[in-house]
């Protein structure tokens, strides 16, 4: 969740610290005010456990590049997680910048060059209209990646680690039915979506010489995975 300055100075350190803050223009997400609701997933505070579950997936790859787009608003502190993670785990992390389609044919392009063994996909807007492109040059370039949705792995991707997108659809359907009958927006709470799951897929795998460790197979048991034909889902 973005967490955003109130211009009046009317919301506190103590409910930033809970949380109690929206990327709307709103009080807190108990009590959102006005004609303003919505849901919010977890995803910017996702990326070191994207960069962990890449590590295990490939732990010959030392060296993991982190794709971004410099013009995102929350570029910084994916970069500053993303730093922080790759120190602890001892892993050499490249930043490759793209906004733009020709940027991102550059950027895998230097992946060689870089010997980067493994790609991080930072989740922005920009990235997930760039599915297919981005996807594909992984596939061309050989390297596994993990994104962010698991729409990514549907379209051939190897690995994703996020919200589910139909979750948060289904739930925004939900408040459209309340609102509908009555309710008021800013009645509503902003419901916090904390559900992930974790998708590979295992066609991609294969193509890329990797089999999934143990350690993220015996991992079921407690993320419930359901294998799907070639996916392996997770959800904790």
């Amino acid at each position: 969740m973005r967490l955003i300055r109130d211009p009046d100075n009317r919301i506190s350190s103590k409910q930033a610290r809970r949380g109690e803050v929206c990327a709307l223009p709103c009080r807190n997400l108990s009590r959102p005010g006005g004609n303003l609701t919505g849901i919010s997933t977890l995803n910017i505070e996702l990326h070191p456990k994207r960069l962990e579950l890449l590590a295990e997936l490939v732990p010959q790859a030392r060296v993991i590049a982190l794709l971004v787009n410099p013009t995102g608003p929350q570029t910084e502190r994916i970069i500053r997680q993303a730093q922080e993670t790759a120190r602890a785990m001892r892993l050499q992390l490249h930043m490759l910048e793209a906004s733009t389609e020709t940027a991102i044919d550059a950027a895998f392009a230097s992946l060689a060059q870089l010997h980067a063994g493994a790609l991080v996909s930072s989740s922005d807007p920009f990235f997930t209209s760039r599915r297919e492109q981005l996807v594909a040059l992984a596939a061309r370039h050989a390297v596994p990646a993990i994104y962010q949705w698991r729409e990514f792995t549907e379209a051939g991707g190897l690995i994703s680690y996020g919200p589910s997108l139909s979750v948060a659809y289904r739930e925004v359907g939900i408040y459209a039915g309340r609102i509908l009958k009555g309710e008021k927006p800013g009645d509503l709470p902003v419901q916090q979506s904390v559900k992930v799951e974790m998708v590979v897929n295992l066609n991609t795998g294969r193509s890329l010489g990797l089999a999934v460790p143990q350690s993220l197979l015996a991992r079921r048991r407690c993320l419930r995975v359901r294998p799907v034909a070639d996916f392996m889902r997770c959800m904790p």
